[in-house]
């Protein structure tokens, strides 16, 4: 309603109506019927409202999943590369060690040949 305007109330009481009894009785039943179909929209509308509720914490939740996830993979993939570096240098330790040995064991071959060799060629 417009502002400044305001609703008059008839001088007069109004004639009676001229509506039968079948046709109020009909628009009873239709404004039942109108009544519940809002009914109806307004618990629909409340049951919408509550599933997306629920979706809506189910989204949380998984957020808060695929985070620690990811937390869980950050560590475990920091505590792997800790693991390999620390396996990597002991197998390279260990080839050096080796290796060492290997060269030691040569030399001592060598030097044993070196010394069998002169003492062959002092004996003719």
């Amino acid at each position: 309603m417009p502002q400044g305007k305001k609703l008059q109330t008839p001088s007069k009481k109004p004639e009676s109506s001229s509506i039968t009894h079948e046709e109020e009785e009909e628009m009873l039943h239709d404004i039942s019927k109108l009544q519940e179909q809002v009914q109806q929209m307004s618990w629909s509308q409340k049951l919408t409202e509550a599933k997306m509720n629920g979706m809506e914490a189910k989204m949380n939740g998984m957020e808060a999943k695929m985070d620690n996830l990811k937390v869980d993979l950050n560590s475990n993939l920091k505590t792997g590369m800790a693991d390999l570096k620390t396996d990597l240098t002991n197998f390279l330790q260990e080839i050096l060690t080796n290796g060492e040995k290997v060269a030691k064991e040569t030399h001592d071959a060598n030097k044993r040949n070196v010394n069998h060799d002169f003492l062959d060629s002092s004996v003719r």
